[in-house]
């Protein structure tokens, strides 16, 4: 079952879409503001994302350029502007079409699968994470830092990749806490994961104290801050 995350803020269209989705055999996931997408994509993986392009606290265009920083998943965009300027943009910032309201669903479905089925036909499994000077091979389960190979414990690799896979975005505690539990399923709470973010520091970061990569966003959680 091919999985549809949607960020639409039109709760007619939402209702519609959903019915239309299920009805396809699609599992929907539905976001209705830009917050609720980056707690959403940093929690889950989808087949394909439908974003609207106008909602109240941004544009669907900022979500997927955040969403390329890490992600080749098919995007289509929705919106009521059919201007030139405006598809080239969502276009050229990683899209991969562009549907103006109103539509019929008929047409949007057809588009969905063409791009699922176009997806499914080029899939390449990820073998590896590269940014910051930072690899990390996989398949093989190393990192390399500018070409030298690091060792880290489990938990720390679990957590890097979880960082790299999501560049740029705050993860809060409790997310990474619910996708880190340690190498025996044992529960870790916000006291060892400080204790796993200062030995990941020592080992990745030029400077442990004044980190560049890794960071601290106060009051709400830590990301990957990737430079340049």
């Amino acid at each position: 079952m091919s999985k549809i995350f949607l960020l639409e803020d039109d709760l007619s269209l939402i209702n519609g879409l959903s019915f239309a989705f299920k009805k396809q055999g699609f599992d929907t996931c539905i976001a209705r503001t830009l917050v609720e997408a980056y707690e959403l994509w940093a929690d889950g993986k989808y087949d394909l994302l439908v974003l609207d392009v106008s909602l109240p606290d941004g544009s669907g265009f900022e979500f997927c350029k955040k969403v390329r920083l890490a992600s080749k998943v098919p995007i289509i965009f929705l919106t009521a502007s059919d201007e030139e300027t405006s598809i080239i943009m969502g276009l050229d910032i990683g899209g991969d079409d562009y549907i103006t309201k109103p539509f019929k669903l008929g047409v949007l479905i057809s588009r969905i699968n063409a791009l699922l089925r176009r997806a499914n036909s080029f899939q390449v499994i990820d073998t590896e994470l590269q940014s910051n000077g930072m690899k990390v091979l996989l398949l093989q389960g190393q990192v390399f830092k500018n070409g030298a190979l690091i060792d880290l414990t489990a938990a720390e690799y679990k957590l890097l990749c979880l960082f790299m896979r999501n560049p740029n975005m705050i993860l809060t505690k409790a997310q990474i806490l619910d996708k880190l539990w340690d190498c025996d399923g044992n529960y870790i709470d916000s006291s060892t994961l400080t204790v796993y973010m200062r030995r990941l520091r020592m080992k990745i970061e030029d400077n442990p104290s004044e980190p560049q990569m890794l960071l601290t966003v106060r009051g709400m959680g830590y990301k990957w801050n990737v430079i340049g």
